[in-house]
């Protein structure tokens, strides 16, 4: 134990005997006893804590439900809009479209009969519906009025019983709401049964429509047009080769046509959706319009709710199988408009070009004598359809490389972006890991750290152990030789007092005096007797005097000792038993310090 260990022993040591003095002179000074603690009060304030901590607790999570309700309040509200811009819109196209619908019946009603017909039509489904309106709907809001009346008349005459008995029936009023109900449920069925017949009604006619329109689409790709077959030609080889190009052309838009189709199907087969589930994917991304910001959120977050049988992985995949969708889509459009640009090219450029062949062969006739220059003229033709189909081919392939570039692009674009997820995710692993390693050797460094503190204070307890042990031997020694000392001392001085007190009984033997005979001082005043009544003295007696004159420190002292105060202000904060308390009250020094004589010299020895 070094010299440090020394003092932090002692003023230790010294720190809890002025504990003793202080705690008695709190409670008196006659009180020799420590006061109980009173663990109902400390159960009590326990309680208080428990209490505050809870109401904390609830004050968060109410804290963390209106958060999340105003996010949900906000959202509703964003959807609100969005919904109402879109009720408006749909409102006024179906206004827009019955106004046109109407003024076209009127006005071709008069020309063709079936016209006629469908504005009689119109006018039977009108009736119906008003009569359905009257049969069904009427009734129901004429049974809620007469209900709110009856609970109204029964609520204002509640205490006269027997007056409602007369005249209000319970059983009555269900039996009615009950038959109501079931002629509602009926006609409900008979219209959900009627509205799947014309589902499927119309299901066969879109089939029909849609194989009508891929004859016609095949019509108008792979047939030859009439303005071509009925060209006036004197050059049959020329018409043969504008019908052949013609058809090339054709073959190779419909071609793409055909891949385009067939990825169309495809994606199409891959999408394992309902009908009904793409049908409200597409109405609700169609409600929000393109510019709208935040837009993609607010369309997921209506089809989770719409759709909650569907993950939100499930709604990403099918909205990329969805945009790719769209995008050829569009590309089968682009390629439908340039085939008609490019047929109505071709027609005018074969127009032009029998035109400069039959005035070619006008000059011919007029000019018999001319061949070469006819032959030169065909030559020259027929370079020129070879330089426009060059043309067009060359403008074909550009058309696909371009339509190839664009794929390309959308596929590294895909790429890229999951190449940089990969790579996010790669580093989100990464930092977890480093951020685990670093803390692993945090902890490992601590653990070594522990046990290396453990293993010196192991040594110094060991050290001190060995110190003590030592102390009480040397403590133990010295206490016998004292007592040896003060024996021997006891022997010394009995002896001595046997030899004082034969010198003086010898002494007094020598010195005896014999007293005289005096009865006067038998019942004379005693110096004590007359001390108590006051005779020969003039001192005044002081009953404040102490009984025995104190010397030890007084309370003044005692309170303004640095150490003590601070021990004081631990105690009141509670906090004198912490490693801080131990750590910092030995060293605080005193208002004087010690004498060098009153350091122990036990271990210098």
């Amino acid at each position: 134990m070094s010299e440090r260990d020394h003092g932090t022993f002692f003023t230790t040591h010294r720190i809890n005997d002025v504990e003793n003095r202080v705690i008695p002179m709190r409670n008196g000074l006659c009180s020799q006893k420590y006061k109980p603690v009173d663990y109902k009060h400390l159960y009590k304030l326990a309680a208080v804590e428990k209490m505050a901590s809870a109401k904390i607790q609830l004050k968060i999570k109410k804290t963390e439900q209106a958060s999340k309700f105003n996010k949900e309040q906000m959202l509703l509200k964003q959807h609100r809009q969005v919904w109402w811009q879109e009720h408006k819109r749909l409102s006024e196209n179906r206004q827009k479209a019955e106004a046109e619908i109407k003024t076209f019946l009127d006005e071709e009603s008069h020309k063709h009969n079936f016209f006629l017909d469908m504005r009689d039509f119109d006018h039977k489904l009108s009736k119906e519906r008003d009569t359905y309106q009257t049969n069904t709907v009427v009734p129901i809001w004429q049974l809620k009025e007469n209900l709110k009346f009856r609970l109204s008349e029964m609520q204002h005459y509640l205490s006269e019983e027997s007056c409602l008995k007369s005249w209000i029936s319970p059983v009555e009023m269900l039996q009615q709401i009950k038959f109501v109900k079931k002629q509602q449920k009926a006609i409900l069925e008979f219209l959900i049964l009627e509205s799947l017949a014309l589902e499927r009604e119309l299901e066969d006619y879109k089939k029909k429509a849609l194989a009508y329109s891929f004859e016609e689409k095949n019509g108008l790709f792979l047939e030859v047009p009439s303005a071509l077959l009925s060209l006036e030609c004197p050059c049959p080889d020329l018409k043969t080769l504008v019908i052949n190009e013609y058809q090339k052309l054709a073959s190779g838009y419909w071609s793409k046509l055909q891949e385009i189709e067939q990825q169309l199907k495809v994606l199409y087969r891959n999408i394992e959706w309902k009908e009904e589930d793409q049908w409200v994917f597409q109405t609700v991304i169609n409600q929000y319009p393109s510019d709208l910001q935040r837009r993609r959120t607010l369309y997921l977050d209506v089809l989770q709710r719409y759709l909650p049988h569907k993950s939100r992985h499930d709604l990403v995949v099918h909205e990329k199988a969805w945009d790719r969708y769209h995008f050829i889509r569009n590309q089968r459009r682009v390629l439908i408009l340039n085939w008609a640009q490019a047929r109505k090219a071709f027609l005018l450029k074969a127009v032009a070009t029998v035109a400069e062949a039959s005035a070619a062969h006008e000059t011919e006739v007029v000019l018999a004598n001319t061949r070469q220059k006819q032959q030169e003229v065909c030559a020259d033709l027929k370079a020129k359809v070879l330089q426009w189909k060059a043309q067009q081919e060359e403008a074909a392939k550009l058309e696909a490389a371009v339509a190839a570039r664009r794929k390309e692009k959308e596929d590294e674009k895909e790429r890229l972006q999951k190449e940089q997820e990969m790579i996010r995710r790669a580093q989100e692993k990464e930092k977890v890991k480093k951020y685990w390693a670093e803390k692993q050797l945090k902890w490992q460094e601590q653990e070594e750290k522990d046990l290396q503190r453990l293993e010196e204070l192991r040594k110094l307890m060991a050290e001190q152990a060995v110190k003590d042990k030592e102390r009480v031997k040397f403590r133990q020694a010295l206490l016998e030789k004292r007592l040896l000392e003060k024996k021997h001392l006891a022997l010394k001085e009995a002896h001595e007092e046997k030899e004082k007190e034969k010198c003086l009984e010898a002494l007094r033997q020598q010195v005896a005096v014999v007293a005289k005979l005096d009865p006067a001082r038998v019942v004379a005043d005693t110096v004590a007797s007359k001390a108590r009544m006051g005779i020969g003295t003039n001192e005044e007696f002081d009953l404040q005097k102490p009984l025995f004159q104190l010397h030890t420190y007084s309370e003044q002292q005692i309170i303004s000792d640095p150490r003590l105060r601070v021990e004081l202000a631990l105690r009141e904060a509670g906090l004198h038993k912490t490693l801080y308390a131990k750590e910092i009250l030995p060293k605080i020094p005193p208002l004087k310090l010690p004498r060098r004589d009153m350091e122990s010299t036990a271990f210098k020895m």
